[in-house]
């Protein structure tokens, strides 16, 4: 069955902890301790044209704390579709998600916006940021219905300033270079404090020394225990990861060479 608790990537040491057991799914606990969110036979399928079009087809994964995940795989693979229920915004067709040990398929709708937004942060490969906002009040959206003004402010500067723009706080996105805009958009995944932040082509639009930098932030962001998972088409991102999974035509492969 396909599953996507592959080997650590290659010049990423073993370390014997994150890595080697993220691999250990059955049994686990899903205490505070125990994996962010687990998925068992995800199957989606959509209905186009008349024909039933299969994205997913049985895909087991994990994600556990502090753990940076790449996916990769070739376009129309079914990269966008995983992304998509890991972070609550599809549900699948069948097969089992549960997050934080709670099966997803219990949620109204409500409750659904709510997790999402407890747990999970977004970072878009086109930054998504609001022209007429500054950096900082990009960064405070996801919390404006929080009516917490003064705390949210306090968030977003601090996060702003952790990301090396503090002096930026009040610029336009069209006064920022694509390096500072995609770190305007990881201070605005993490003002809710998320446990998973899920990240589409993070460097795709940056120049090495820039995806460099993205990529030391996400180091960071593990280590104080966000599990991190990011689609890439960029082999250095994967090298990066402590964990590489293959997609390809809606199944996960721990090797490419499977998928032949």
């Amino acid at each position: 069955m396909a599953t996507m608790t592959a080997e650590p990537s290659a010049g990423v040491p073993d370390d014997g902890t994150r890595a080697s057991d993220a691999s250990e799914t059955d049994g686990a606990s899903e205490t505070d301790d125990g994996p962010v969110i687990v998925g068992e036979g995800v199957v989606k399928e959509y209905e186009t044209g008349g024909e039933t079009v299969r994205a997913l087809r049985g895909v087991e994964f994990r994600i556990d704390p502090g753990e940076f995940v790449a996916i990769v795989g070739p376009s129309g693979s079914g990269k966008s579709t995983l992304l998509n229920v890991l972070g609550l915004l599809d549900v699948p067709t069948r097969g089992d998600v549960r997050l934080q040990g709670t099966d997803v398929s219990t949620f109204s709708d409500t409750e659904r916006t709510r997790r999402r937004k407890e747990v999970v942060g977004f970072v878009f490969q086109s930054f998504h940021l609001v022209p007429t906002l500054t950096a900082v009040e990009n960064v405070e959206i996801p919390r404006l219905l929080d009516r917490t003004p003064a705390a949210t402010r306090e968030t977003a500067c601090d996060l702003l300033d952790r990301m090396g723009l503090a002096d930026r706080l009040d610029h336009y996105p069209d006064e920022l270079s694509g390096g500072q805009k995609q770190r305007v958009a990881i201070a605005r995944s993490l003002v809710n404090d998320p446990d998973l932040l899920l990240a589409d082509e993070p460097t795709g639009n940056l120049d090495r020394e820039t995806g460099d930098r993205i990529l030391a932030e996400f180091e960071r962001i593990t280590d104080e225990g966000v599990g991190v998972v990011t689609v890439t088409h960029d082999d250095y991102v994967a090298e990066f990861a402590d964990r590489t999974v293959h997609l390809v035509d809606g199944d996960v492969f721990a090797d490419p060479a499977e998928a032949r």
